[in-house]
């Protein structure tokens, strides 16, 4: 059975729908996180994962949500209960909230929706107990122990234990390539580029899908270390279609 790990997301439900399209119908997904913000079905893209998929590990955008989420959704919902309107100052997070039903389009108007507040809850609590890394062990082929991460950890993977406020914080943020001293074969995301970068000890998955127009959503198979690509373009034409 393939292992494909797929890049960040950012809420756009499409273009992950069109990437599992190709992708052969048995295979075990692993999400390097992100899942949200920016396009406009976040609440999709975490429904779809979290019932389908191997592993996911926590980005820099879910826990953006989780750090802020006890102000947000106390907000939410006093404004549920008095009916009036709170301004969400975080464009990024706004467009989450509207895929829940919580904001008006176009506007930071809060949307009376209790429901859409029980949704969001589970799902933080969901992102919560996501892991910040995933050891996959040494299959055939890698040099050293695959690790699947949001961000590059390589000069960081010997804190993981000793320092782990410091070793998140660069899990979650890092955009540095590995050195080529590694002690592991890292897999991640977070830091796009225009096509999946393959290198001797690393894999770079994000490739600006929700981020820019020409971004593209791409998966790497573990075993056959094949690309499989999606691009913005691909989905327009469906529309039209």
């Amino acid at each position: 059975m393939k292992h494909y790990i797929i890049g960040d997301i950012h809420g756009e439900y499409q273009m992950l729908e069109a990437l599992v399209a190709k992708l052969p119908s048995k295979a075990r997904l692993i999400f390097v996180g992100d899942l949200i913000n920016r396009g406009s079905q976040s609440k999709e893209v975490v429904s779809f994962v979290k019932n389908h998929a191997f592993g996911v590990v926590r980005g820099n955008h879910e826990e953006y949500l989780l750090k802020y989420g006890t102000l947000l959704l106390e907000a939410l919902e006093l404004a549920s209960r008095s009916k009036c309107s709170v301004i969400w100052p975080y464009k990024a997070i706004s467009s989450t909230l509207r895929s829940y039903g919580l904001l008006m389009p176009h506007s930071n108007r809060v949307i009376p929706n209790l429901q859409g507040i029980k949704s969001l809850k589970a799902d933080m609590a969901w992102m919560a107990s996501l892991p910040l890394y995933l050891e996959l062990g040494q299959p055939k082929g890698y040099p050293l122990p695959v690790v699947v991460s949001h961000g590059s950890i390589d000069k960081y993977w010997f804190f993981k234990d000793t320092f782990p406020d410091y070793f998140a914080y660069h899990v979650l943020n890092n955009r540095s390539d590995p050195s080529v001293s590694a002690p592991i074969f890292n897999i991640y995301g977070h830091e796009s580029y225009d096509r999946v970068r393959c290198e001797k000890n690393f894999v770079s998955l994000d490739t600006g899908c929700g981020k820019d127009r020409q971004g593209k959503l791409s998966a790497y198979c573990l075993e056959t270390k094949e690309v499989v690509d999606v691009k913005k373009s691909e989905i327009q034409e469906v529309w039209v279609a």
